[in-house]
C-alpha cells in the first residue's frame, strides 16, 4: 500500500480563472466557486465519496428512498466520465468522422470538397460546449434540489464509521467508497521531464500539435489515435504486445490495426518505448522492436496504457478497509469492503471500467446497503465497446473463457459485407459473431465489430439478460435495412444448422407427398 498518487485532475482548463465561457460554464455546474458546505445532519445513512458515476448513482437512488445522504467530491462532478473521459472523446470522435467521410466522398458517389480546411479549435469548441451542456444533469444545485448534501473536499477516513472532510467530521451508518480511476502513467526515463498528455489533459488542447505519439494500444490510445490522425495530425502509436486490445477476439483486433492503418497512423506493434529525450524542441522516443532501435520525434506524446483504481489518501487503514494499489478495494460479491459498514463501486474496486458498470453496480449498493438485498455484482451482463471505426463491442464470454469453464461453443458469423444496409453505406467492414453453448441455443456471448457495434450490442445484450436463445432471435422481425440484420442473421445460421440430413430428407418428403 502506497501514499497518495499525484492526480492530473487539478489541471483541466475549467478549473482556471481564465478559461473560456464553457468551461466557466461547467465549472458553474461541477464546482461552483461561491458553495458552501452544508452543515453536517450526521449519522447519515449512505455517506458517498466520490461523485463520478458510481457515486451519482448511488446518491440519488439513496436520496430517492428517503435517506440522508452525503455526497464527497474532491474535485468535479461528474468524475472521469463527464469531465475528460466519455464524455469529450465522442464528440471529438464524431468530428473526426466527418473528416474522415469527407475525404472519402467520392466512394459514396459525391465529389470530396476541394479543400478540406481542419479546424481543431472549433472541433475543441464544440467539444466543451455538449461537456458543458451534460455537466448540468450532474449539478451541484440539481443534487442538493434532491435532497443530497454536497460537500467539496478531500475525505479521508478517521474511523470504522466516521469520515473527515477538510476538518468537519461526518459520522455514517453505511458508507461507500466510489472515487474511480485515475490514468495509470509508464515509468519511461525522460518522460515526465519531455511532458506528456493523459487522457485527463488531452482534452485541454486549444490548437493541434503538428506530431502525436501515443503510447499504448488500449481502447483509449486507439480511439485517440484514430481521431487525431483523422484531423490530418502526423499520428504514431506504438504498443508492445503483437496486437491492440489484447482482450478482443484476434481478428476484431486485427481490423482495428487496419483501420489505423487506413486512416494514416503509423502502427508499431511488438514496440517499446524505452527513453524519451528533448531535441531542437521536439520530443524524441527511442524504441525497441524485435532488438531493433529507432527514434521516433514528435510535438506531442500522449500515454494511454490504462487506468488504476483512486485508492490513495483516503487514509483506509484507519477504516479497516482492505485494498490493493493495483486491484483496488477488496469487495465481496455484494461489493462489502472489509468493513462491514462500508462498500465499494465502479473503477475503484472493479475489472470492468466502464460507466454503466458504475451505475450497475451502484445500484446494487443501494439495494444491499440500505434495503438488505443480496444483489450480486457476478450476476451483471456487462457489454462494452471500443469507439474506433469501426467500432468493437463484445459482451459474455469470449470463446477461450467459455473453453477454459468447460462449456461447449459454436460461434455463428456473419460478415458485414453480406449485410444489406452494411454495402449500402459503404460500411462492409466488421462482423457479427455470436457464442452459444453448443447444442442448444442459449447466447453465451458476442463480438461486434462495425460502425454501430455500440448500438447493436445492446440487442444481444437484452436477449442475454432475458433469457432469450436464438430461436427466438430468429423470429423477431427486423427492420429493413439495417445493419442489425446481421444478428438476425446470425440467429437464422443458428436455425439451418439444426435441420440434420434426415430432418432435411423428411421436410423435402412432406412437402414432396
Amino acid at each position: 500500500m502506497s501514499a497518495a498518487a499525484p492526480t492530473l485532475r487539478a489541471h483541466l482548463p475549467f478549473k482556471h480563472p481564465n478559461g473560456g465561457p464553457h468551461d466557466r460554464e461547467l465549472c458553474e455546474h461541477v464546482r461552483p466557486r461561491d458553495w458552501r458546505n452544508p452543515q453536517p445532519r450526521d449519522p447519515y445513512h449512505l455517506l458517498v465519496i466520490g461523485a463520478g458515476p458510481a457515486g451519482l448513482t448511488a446518491a440519488r437512488g439513496a436520496a430517492a428512498l428517503g435517506a440522508k445522504v452525503a455526497l464527497i467530491e474532491r474535485d468535479l462532478l461528474g468524475g472521469g466520465c463527464l469531465n475528460y473521459g466519455c464524455v469529450p472523446s465522442k464528440p471529438l470522435i464524431r468530428t473526426s468522422r466527418v473528416y474522415a467521410d469527407m475525404r472519402d466522398a467520392v466512394n459514396y458517389g459525391a465529389r470530396p470538397p476541394n479543400d478540406i480546411r481542419v479546424d481543431f479549435p472549433m472541433a475543441m469548441e464544440r467539444m466543451r460546449r455538449i461537456r458543458a451542456r451534460l455537466g448540468r444533469v450532474d449539478s451541484a444545485e440539481r443534487l442538493a434540489a434532491a435532497g443530497i448534501d454536497v460537500y467539496f473536499g478531500t475525505a479521508r477516513f478517521v474511523s470504522g464509521d466516521a469520515v473527515d472532510v477538510d476538518g468537519t467530521r461526518l459520522r455514517f451508518r453505511k458508507a461507500l467508497i466510489a472515487t474511480g480511476s485515475r490514468s495509470m502513467l509508464p515509468s519511461i526515463p525522460g518522460l515526465a521531464e519531455a511532458g506528456f498528455l493523459t487522457n485527463e489533459t488531452v482534452f485541454d488542447l486549444t490548437v493541434p500539435p503538428s506530431s502525436l505519439l501515443v503510447i499504448g494500444g488500449g481502447p483509449v490510445g486507439c480511439e485517440l489515435a484514430q481521431a487525431f490522425a483523422r484531423f490530418g495530425i502526423r499520428t504514431v502509436i506504438v504498443h508492445s504486445a503483437p496486437l491492440f486490445l489484447p482482450k478482443e477476439e484476434r481478428d476484431a483486433a486485427q481490423m482495428v490495426s487496419e483501420a489505423l492503418a487506413r486512416d494514416g497512423v503509423e502502427v508499431h506493434l511488438n514496440t517499446k518505448a524505452v527513453v524519451v529525450r528533448v531535441e531542437g524542441g521536439l520530443k524524441c522516443v527511442e524504441t525497441i522492436n524485435d532488438g531493433n532501435v529507432a527514434t521516433i520525434c514528435v510535438d506531442q506524446i500522449l500515454t494511454g496504457i490504462g487506468r488504476v483504481p483512486a485508492v490513495g489518501g483516503l487514509d483506509l487503514e484507519a477504516a479497516g478497509v482492505a485494498y490493493d494499489d493495483d486491484a483496488g478495494v477488496q469487495v465481496d460479491d455484494f461489493l462489502r469492503t472489509t468493513n462491514r459498514r462500508i462498500y465499494a463501486a465502479g473503477d475503484v474496486c472493479l475489472e470492468h471500467q466502464f460507466t454503466d458498470t458504475a451505475d450497475a453496480s451502484a445500484r446494487i449498493v443501494v439495494r444491499n446497503a440500505l434495503l438488505l438485498g443480496r444483489s450480486r455484482v457476478s450476476a451483471l451482463t456487462i457489454p462494452w465497446c471500443t469507439y474506433t471505426d469501426p467500432e468493437i463491442a463484445h459482451v459474455g464470454l469470449y470463446v477461450r473463457q467459455a473453453r477454459e469453464r468447460g462449456i461447449p461453443v459454436k460461434t455463428y458469423t456473419v460478415p458485414m459485407h453480406e449485410v444489406d444496409r452494411a454495402i449500402a453505406d459503404g460500411e462492409e467492414h466488421g462482423f457479427v459473431k455470436l457464442h452459444v453453448r453448443d447444442g442448444t441455443d442459449r447466447i453465451l456471448g458476442a463480438t461486434v465489430v462495425a460502425r454501430h457495434a455500440g448500438e447493436m450490442i445492446n440487442g444481444i445484450s437484452l436477449a442475454m439478460v432475458a433469457g432469450i436463445g436464438l430461436r427466438t432471435v430468429a423470429q423477431v422481425i427486423h427492420t429493413y435495412p439495417t445493419q442489425a440484420n446481421a444478428i438476425r442473421m446470425a440467429a437464422n445460421a443458428y436455425m439451418a444448422s439444426r435441420r440434420s440430413p434426415w430432418l432435411r430428407w423428411l421436410l423435402r418428403r412432406w412437402v414432396s407427398r
